[in-house]
């Protein structure tokens, strides 16, 4: 009797006939708009099977398969195919969903948006959804995904946007993604992501996020195309110049390389950008900043790096102004004084440098609005103000540390 058994792929394929008549019979009763196409019915419901709604929440209270899919919650349809799905319920704080995306996801061959609201969604990014064709808009953000990104989102010749941030997806970023043509918005931050930073050469990115990962290398001169005008790479372990990387991304208006080890000079180019934070602290940048005209950037923080030389007038339009922890030297140009004491620099940080004097009156009002630390310099403070804790309690540097610097 064993022989008699059909073989499984039969066995499948009966399955799958049954559930298609059982739809099929289904429709007729109940279904007023077109047949959804079968294969995106059978979809629909394996990925039903694999998510589950978290306490609160009542997404899929109407994802009743007796009554016409295109009708469930987050579901999109152009005549009888789904074009997006969009699976959660989107309102901020609403409870998001728990389970895994089914590989399913890649026989909706239609769909073109694709994305899962926060949650507690687990498990590896299916390998099918290489499949979508047109797909343009991908976002599985602020969930539990692991694993690697699939090299074959590659394939994805329409996406426009891939948001896979707040995860814990790990390995390289697949430099096959960066051969995607069209793309507009990259977001990976927050993940366990290595490696390289691969060239991405679409000439319509915008957006690039990919801070709080382990990245590591260099970028190379022409990886950023300068369409780029968001450009986040923070606490990686990134190495190298950006000289020539930053003088071709004149669209930048935010731009943070902080937390990394880059190193060289500054290209001045940069402090020209129509930019409200320049954030480029803790990295080994070195030699002399010098910028050409008045800085008219909000928030300058070039702390913790290894600059030198004189500060620059340039400077003193800055808001808000971090140079500490590095080794500037000689006097704090007199502009800075006076635009503080006018209240127009919110914080000046200066301490932990090799800097020999302020031109400042010891009775001076410094206004409550603003903040001077001019602590552990060759200098006494001619004010004393308070400083962050980090600044420590030594008011001024060693002798020795001081004619050793000058020598």
């Amino acid at each position: 009797m064993a022989n008699l058994r059909p073989p499984t792929t039969l066995l499948q394929s009966y399955n799958v006939l049954l559930l298609l008549t059982v739809y099929l019979f289904q429709c007729k009763l109940y279904c007023v708009h077109a047949i959804l196409d079968p294969m995106d019915f059978l979809a629909l419901q394996s990925i039903r099977k694999s998510l589950d709604d978290m306490p609160g929440s009542n997404f899929f209270s109407s994802w009743d398969f007796t009554s016409d899919p295109c009708n469930f919650a987050g579901v999109y349809c152009d005549a009888d195919r789904v074009i997006a799905l969009n699976l959660g319920d989107p309102r901020a704080g609403s409870p998001g969903l728990i389970g895994r995306l089914d590989p399913a996801i890649g026989k909706l061959s239609a769909l073109a948006e694709f994305s899962v609201v926060p949650g507690r969604v687990m498990g590896a990014l299916p390998q099918s959804i290489s499949q979508l064709k047109d797909l343009r808009f991908l976002a599985v953000s602020r969930n539990f995904l692991t694993g690697g990104i699939p090299a074959g989102l590659g394939q994805l010749r329409s996406l426009r946007t891939l948001d896979l941030s707040y995860n814990q997806l790990s390995g390289e970023i697949p430099h096959s993604v960066g051969t995607i043509p069209g793309l507009s918005n990259v977001i990976l931050c927050h993940n366990r992501l290595s490696g390289p930073v691969p060239p991405f050469l679409s000439q319509s990115l915008t957006r690039l996020d990919l801070h709080h990962n382990d990245l590591s290398g260099s970028l190379a001169p022409y990886s950023l195309p300068p369409s780029l005008q968001y450009l986040s790479l923070s606490w990686n372990r990134l190495t190298g110049p950006v000289d020539r990387v930053l003088n071709r991304l004149d669209q930048l208006n935010y731009l943070d390389l902080s937390m990394n080890q880059f190193n060289g000079w500054i290209p001045v180019r940069v402090f020209s950008f129509r930019i409200t934070n320049l954030q480029l602290q803790r990295n080994s940048f070195s030699g002399p900043v010098q910028p050409p005209g008045q800085v008219m950037i909000q928030t300058v923080d070039l702390s913790y790096n290894r600059l030198g030389g004189p500060v620059s007038p340039m400077f003193s339009t800055v808001q808000n102004l971090y140079l500490n922890n590095n080794r500037f030297t000689g006097q704090v140009p007199g502009s800075f004084v006076d635009r503080l004491l006018a209240a127009s620099i919110q914080i000046l940080y200066l301490q932990h440098n090799y800097l020999t004097g302020i031109e400042i009156n010891p009775t001076a009002d410094i206004p409550l609005s603003s903040s001077l630390c001019l602590q552990y310099n060759c200098m006494v403070p001619p004010v004393q103000t308070p400083c962050p804790l980090k600044a420590g309690k030594q008011k001024t540097r060693p002798t020795a540390q001081c004619n050793e610097w000058k020598g």
